[in-house]
């Protein structure tokens, strides 16, 4: 099993970027995935999740900084789940992760996605928001 999480950058203040999570080992339909980020000297922080869907949708999370900013989905055919962001923000700033717990849902308590719950996690992609 494999995520491999793709298009960190720099961009500046108010822009917009998209990461890509690409998986095998696995039908990406099978599980749901989830993103998480990391800036230097702070815990790792869930970002967003979508559950599995054979529609080819599916139920989401967002933590409350990102709502509004950020939009996951997902396209089965391509086995990637995409996390789109726009208007960021310097505090945006950090490595990027894609992981699946290996069930259908995203495991989220207390409105905090977990990640001890995550058992397949690809490598990060760094966001930089700089001006």
């Amino acid at each position: 099993v494999q995520l491999q999480a793709s298009g960190g950058g720099l961009v500046q203040p108010g822009g917009s970027l998209t990461l890509s999570c690409t998986v095998s080992g696995f039908t990406l339909d099978d599980y749901a995935i989830g993103w998480f980020r990391q800036a230097p000297g702070k815990e790792r922080e869930g970002v967003s999740c979508i559950r599995r869907s054979s529609r080819g949708s599916g139920s989401t999370y967002y933590t409350d900084s990102v709502k509004g900013r950020f939009r996951i989905y997902r396209d089965n055919a391509k086995n990637t789940v995409y996390l789109q962001m726009s208007s960021l923000r310097v505090e945006d700033t950090a490595v990027y992760y894609c992981a699946s717990p290996a069930v259908a849902g995203c495991p989220v308590v207390h409105d905090d996605l977990i990640a001890a719950a995550m058992d397949y996690w690809g490598k990060g992609t760094q966001v930089t928001v700089s001006s």
